[in-house]
């Protein structure tokens, strides 16, 4: 299934309407830090302290809140505020006096001041944030990193941005983040997942009517769906209803990228698989991957003859920018088929074919690639990969894969995040891997948006596995075929 995120602008939307709805803002309040605190006690059960630190907002009305809650269960509580309590507003105000009547006491934060809980609760900002943190909030978070213990952040790790994922200058490192009403797509992309930990979102017992004419602004995936897509075979079927890909790469010099996108795309379940390489990699195809076709290519002509024959076209790994690269990149542009674009593809495409986009392939950019494409540079990527993705889609049609910490997927139907994957996979081959998977997906299912989505996903979820067993360090690109294939036969 795909899970609903939303920008910080539709949760309070979401929320202004369920205040409306007949629910006081205060009592919504007191669910949040509720929700918080049941968060805090099944991962931290047997803390006896807890330092909360609050901003002068309802996410700082969450922590005083909160602090209420932790003294009236008999742990030790150390309140900081960032504003006096004596100046705050509305349900904030009422939030600071619960907690004053319940007996926590109240610092106001200062330079050198000691956190001395065994957990540390980070309500200063919020979903507010769109820039830099600066001043004493900025100290704040310094003094919050520097503490050594665990942290729970309400809602957002203050700093983090939560419509892009973006950290423009300091933010919170939670170990979990409680969030609420409805999950943020910034938490799950860009720097997010070195700042949010586990994420723990709670929708607050807001009616589905409030959510009916808001859609979100992404989905999540989940991998429930490998079952519903993975499916066992017919007992009828052969390698003719499989698909057949044809792995184009590997100038001279480079063919180790195309053989591994071709293991790749055989692992995922392609019938046939053949590879269109230059012909000094032919010897060591056979001895890699007898299971693929390979063909010397000298040059275009040789290579415009065999697209024709193939139902997907993977274009790029080790594909170089000289002369060879250019006239296999073409002939691949000039067959109907659907393609899978990666690596010198993408930077081939980005200088010597700008104007072209088609609705039947998948681009499947890292940051640095996607700014090329976008005449723009890798920060203004990183600083809203969302709206970096979904404007790449619109120039070039189809569907694209921009890769990284939480990876996005845009196309006709929308921007999806994938949630998986680990730092591992900063390792040379992925992308190569990725592609012969995704061309293989394409090849069986005949259409390439569902088909991104498995394989982006399928592609982290082994990396997870492999990691798992034998740790992230020295993952090899190679490693991922075998755990993928066990994951696509549940």
């Amino acid at each position: 299934m795909l899970r609903p995120l939303y920008k910080a602008a539709q949760v309070q939307e979401l929320d202004r309407r369920t205040i409306a709805g007949g629910i006081d803002g205060f009592a919504l309040m007191q669910r949040a830090a509720s929700s918080a605190w049941h968060s805090f006690r099944s991962r931290w059960p047997q803390a006896r302290s807890i330092t909360v630190l609050c901003g002068s907002g309802n996410n700082g009305g969450d922590g005083h809140v909160l602090a209420a809650l932790a003294m009236q269960s008999g742990l030790k509580v150390q309140r900081i505020t960032l504003k006096p309590v004596e100046e705050l507003s509305s349900d904030a105000a009422r939030a600071a006096e619960l907690a004053t009547s319940a007996g926590v006491g109240c610092e106001e934060w200062h330079a050198g001041i000691e956190l001395t809980g065994e957990v540390i609760v980070d309500a200063l900002l919020g979903t507010g944030l769109t820039g830099e943190v600066e001043g004493r909030f900025k100290r704040a978070i310094e003094t919050i990193n520097a503490a050594g213990q665990p942290i729970l952040a309400i809602d957002t790790p203050s700093g983090l941005v939560a419509d892009t994922g973006a950290v423009p200058g300091i933010a919170v490192k939670a170990s979990c983040t409680v969030t609420f009403i409805g999950d943020k797509v910034g938490l799950h992309t860009g720097d997010a997942p070195a700042y949010t930990g586990e994420i723990d979102f709670r929708p607050l017992g807001v009616k589905a009517q409030a959510y009916f004419d808001i859609p979100p602004t992404a989905w999540r995936l989940d991998d429930s769906l490998l079952a519903e897509a993975f499916a066992p075979r017919l007992r009828t079927n052969h390698k003719g209803d499989m698909g057949h890909v044809l792995v184009m790469g590997g100038a001279p010099g480079f063919g180790g990228a195309a053989l591994l996108a071709c293991q790749a795309a055989a692992r995922l379940g392609a019938g046939k698989v053949s590879l269109a390489t230059a012909p000094e990699h032919i010897t060591a195809s056979l001895v890699r991957c007898p299971e693929v076709m390979a063909h010397g290519v000298r040059g275009g002509a040789e290579a415009a003859e065999l697209p024709s024959n193939a139902d997907v076209v993977v274009v790029g790994p080790g594909l170089g920018q000289a002369a060879w690269g250019q006239a296999v990149l073409q002939s691949a542009l000039q067959s109907d088929a659907p393609l899978v674009v990666d690596a010198d593809g993408l930077n081939l495409l980005a200088r010597q074919w700008p104007e072209v986009r088609r609705d039947n392939w998948i681009l499947t950019p890292h940051p640095g690639e996607a700014a090329r494409l976008l005449n723009c540079s890798v920060a203004d990527i990183q600083s809203d990969r969302p709206a970096a993705a979904q404007a790449l889609q619109r120039a070039r049609g189809g569907v694209v894969i921009l890769k990284g910490a939480g990876s996005l997927i845009a196309g006709p139907s929308g921007l999806v995040v994938c949630p998986y994957g680990n730092p591992g996979m900063a390792s040379g081959g992925m992308g190569d891997v990725l592609s012969g998977m995704l061309g293989a997906l394409v090849a069986q299912r005949g259409e390439v948006e569902f088909s991104a989505w498995l394989g982006a996903m399928v592609h982290a979820l082994a990396a997870d596995r492999a990691a798992e067993e034998e740790g992230e360090r020295g993952l090899l690109a190679s490693d991922l075929a075998s755990y993928a294939r066990k994951l696509i036969n549940p």
